[in-house]
């Protein structure tokens, strides 16, 4: 449904027309920056609690926040550049092979001789996610280093910027997330930007502070940054607005989500769904909003595409 237009604070806002993705043979139509690591996930069909010792399946797989996005991104036929920090070790040349082979462009990745290939472990029972761990400290100690193809002229210059849509993650370091608010080097970037776990929502404080990019949040992350308790998407989308963000997507699991900018608040509730996994969910949600966007649909229909997209990829199915 579509509610009453919300009386934004003074602050400005980017537009939320949608962009007009353009690409060569060599050249990326989105950039995805943040964590591109190793995903470790058991999952049991039963429930579990904290001391739970149950049979299960064990994966391993190309995931991180970053990674996610460009895999969904990948499905919906665009084509994704990764912007990340990946070893030089065996674990770190399976991963960069794996990227290509999905079909991602993997040429502007730092490769560090001497920092471990990042991983990221969780548990999931059938009352879902019962506990992760997320080990990317060489992403973190990388910091600006793998944003240099946005100036050296790979993807950009200073007096020429990447201009298209650039899709960030939380685990990079709050001061590097910071510069990235005020850098050149990101001026002319359509800014989607998401918290790698509620952990680190607060990282993204500063896309508030100056009202840039739009944000990709859950409940809980939208109660962090506000530093308040919400029971709802649209409460906690009218309060994000009101600390500064431009525009802002706040979701709620299985209940409605809410697409908010100055215009107004849109909210819609998901499709009905079994839950077969839960990790990764957002990062599907979002590189599904961001490729209904490239396609030209409207706010509504866009955000229609994305909880439907999250519903299938939770269900266990792929999201096309």
């Amino acid at each position: 449904m579509t509610q009453a237009p919300h009386s934004p604070a003074s602050h400005p806002s980017q537009s939320t027309a949608q962009f007009q993705v353009q690409t060569t043979a060599n050249q990326p139509d989105i950039l995805c920056i943040g964590s591109v690591l190793w995903d470790i996930i058991g999952r049991c069909t039963a429930e579990m609690q904290r001391g739970s010792d149950k049979p299960g399946r064990i994966t391993r797989l190309p995931g991180g926040v970053a990674m996610n996005i460009a895999m969904t991104l990948a499905r919906f036929g665009l084509r994704p550049a990764l912007l990340s920090a990946i070893g030089r070790d065996a674990e770190g040349d399976e991963l960069v092979h794996a990227c290509t082979h999905l079909g991602l462009i993997t040429d502007h990745l730092y490769r560090s001789e001497d920092l471990p290939t990042d991983r990221y472990m969780a548990v999931e029972g059938a009352n879902g996610l019962i506990a992760a761990i997320a080990d990317a400290h060489s992403l973190e100690a990388a910091g600006a280093k793998i944003l240099r193809p946005l100036t050296d002229g790979a993807l950009g210059t200073k007096d020429a910027p990447f201009a298209g849509p650039v899709a960030l993650d939380g685990n990079l370091t709050l001061s590097l997330l910071d510069d990235i608010t005020s850098n050149p080097a990101f001026t002319q970037a359509d800014l989607r930007v998401a918290p790698a776990s509620p952990g680190k929502a607060e990282r993204l404080r500063p896309f508030l502070l100056r009202s840039c990019g739009t944000l990709y949040v859950n409940l809980e992350e939208a109660g962090l940054l506000c530093q308040d308790d919400f029971t709802d998407s649209p409460t906690a989308a009218r309060a994000m607005l009101d600390r500064g963000a431009a525009r802002v997507l706040v979701t709620d699991g299985g209940s409605t989500a809410t697409e908010a900018d100055q215009n107004g608040l849109i909210t819609q509730a998901p499709p009905r769904v079994t839950v077969a996994r839960v990790t990764g969910a957002g990062d599907t949600f979002m590189a599904a909003h961001i490729a209904a966007e490239a396609r030209g649909e409207d706010r509504e229909t866009s955000l229609a595409s994305a909880l439907k997209a999250a519903a299938t990829y939770v269900s266990g199915e792929p999201p096309l």
